[in-house]
């Protein structure tokens, strides 16, 4: 059970969460946390040292968020085709999206890309982990006899997050879900040619 101070953090962060996603880091101020809470300053700063210590920690919680809801789809699934079908249904929708603002992991990319190196590493460790998940998957795709030997695996990985992830940002900026939907069917026709 939480204590009362951790509950308030944990407030803090769940609030200040879609703040950050939809306005960046650099966008969000103190004083908007402070709006969106109702709590002091003093309260705010008792639980974290300054504003860069409470954007590292939202952006754990975001990044958590994200990377627990997508391993929950996949993990329902028993095959590998499956599973890479739960991981692309997932994005189906980068309007509607799952915490409001769209796909936390691209938004903190680039809002970390140069202005904040250690948010840079933090997001570059989770494309390093999802790229790998999906490997592992349609390695073992290939392994159970699902997938032909001639799926390369690491360049399908790749090309199935760069795709997912540059279909969101391209989607949320003509405020159109239609492309990705497309995008999706073409991404799973292709996997489909390489089942044996």
């Amino acid at each position: 059970m939480l204590s009362k101070a951790e509950r308030t953090k944990q407030f803090i962060l769940e609030t200040a969460a879609p703040l950050y996603n939809e306005k960046g880091i650099s966008g969000v101020n103190i004083d908007d946390v402070l709006a969106a809470t109702r709590l002091t300053k003093g309260c705010l700063y008792g639980h974290f040292e300054n504003k860069e210590d409470l954007s590292g920690q939202v952006v754990d919680l975001l990044l958590k968020k994200i990377s627990d809801k997508i391993h929950l789809a996949v993990a329902e699934k028993k095959t590998s085709k499956g599973k890479i079908f739960a991981f692309l249904d997932f994005y189906k929708d980068p309007i509607d999206t799952y915490i409001s603002g769209g796909c936390p992991i691209f938004n903190t990319a680039v809002d970390a890309d140069d202005n904040y190196p250690l948010i840079k590493k933090k997001i570059a460790g989770v494309f390093r982990a999802g790229q790998q998940d999906l490997i592992n998957v349609l390695t073992e795709g290939i392994s159970n006899g699902e997938f032909s030997s001639n799926l390369d695996a690491p360049v399908f990985a790749f090309k199935l997050m760069a795709s997912i992830e540059g279909g969101i940002v391209m989607c949320r900026t003509m405020d159109t879900a239609k492309p990705m939907q497309s995008l999706i069917k073409s991404l799973k026709a292709e996997l489909e040619q390489y089942e044996i």
